[in-house]
């Protein structure tokens, strides 16, 4: 499901690439169980829902979209594995309801290089999809990553290993499409990125400011609205943890001084919300809610 929200004058669309499931663990780390399903209700496999959302950006310098979903190129044992359905373009089916075509994508970029980033961002180039060469999905975009985190996905050690694929990325630079970046970027007068490490080493947040409003897409460095509120609850994902507190807590200033509209990339439940006072520091008052869904019967 598509939302679109206007920040000033800049019109921004939450898409999303589907819902699948992951092992509670995961998200919530050394939190113990019995605290975190209050939250969100595992199955009896510890596995709960978790969404693939993306921002479209209608800016001034061209469409630009961050992040694209897991994608397409998995096969039928990995999205079993995640329990995500046989539907292919689901992405691509949200940026049609709000009136986009991929070839109208200018600017694609990567807040980081896990699959379920950037796994969207080539596709195979046959009729029903399903094999064959890999080639870019937004054909007239220039796309964008972070030098560091490129480094990692090249290079990865045994923990990260299962987590990137060059074929996410290398038909992208073979074709001269790809820009490697170092820190903070601005990507148009009312969009602009930074480095929110601990997740990765060089994780990007993109915000949105234009007429007085801002929004945040938080992408994996806040990656539900839960962790946001407890800055302890750290996801086992993330590589720094330490770091990884350390940016949460700078975001949360940020978007109070801003009253920020938040975005959450992961969560189930809480599309959007803002930060409010509450009696142990600042928690996010929801603004948008999705319904968690969730077929526990899911093989």
């Amino acid at each position: 499901m598509a939302y679109t929200v206007k920040i000033g004058s800049t019109r921004c669309h939450i898409l999303n690439d589907g819902l699948h499931q992951i092992d509670g663990g995961g998200f919530f780390g050394l939190v113990p169980r019995a605290l975190w399903q209050r939250v969100i209700a595992p199955n009896e496999r510890n596995l709960i829902p978790t969404d693939a959302r993306c921002l479209l950006i209608e800016s001034d310098a061209g469409l630009i979209l961050v992040d694209v979903g897991n994608g397409d190129k998995l096969n039928a044992k990995q999205r079993s594995f995640i329990g995500m359905d046989a539907r292919n373009e689901r992405l691509i089916d949200d940026m049609r309801r709000v009136g986009f075509e991929p070839e109208d994508v200018d600017l694609v970029l990567f807040t980081h290089f896990h699959g379920d980033h950037i796994g969207g961002a080539t596709r195979f180039d046959t009729p029903d999809g399903s094999s064959g060469p890999v080639v870019p999905t937004f054909p007239n975009a220039r796309y964008l990553g972070q030098r560091m985190d490129l480094a990692e996905a090249s290079f990865p050690n045994e923990r990260t290993l299962a987590t990137y694929r060059p074929d996410n990325w290398q038909p992208i630079f073979d074709r001269g499409q790809f820009e490697v970046v170092d820190g903070p970027q601005r990507l148009a007068s009312t969009v602009r990125t930074d480095n929110a490490p601990g997740h990765t080493a060089s994780i990007q947040v993109v915000w949105v400011e234009d007429g007085g409003e801002s929004l945040c897409f938080l992408g994996d460095a806040c990656s539900w609205a839960v962790h946001m509120d407890r800055l302890a609850w750290v996801p086992a994902f993330d590589l720094d943890p330490m770091t990884s507190i350390e940016t949460k807590r700078r975001l949360r200033q940020e978007a109070m001084e801003r009253d920020a509209l938040l975005v959450f990339q992961h969560d189930a439940q809480v599309v959007t919300g803002r930060l409010v006072p509450g009696k142990r520091g600042p928690v996010v008052q929801p603004e948008i809610n999705e319904e968690a869904w969730f077929d526990s019967t899911m093989e």
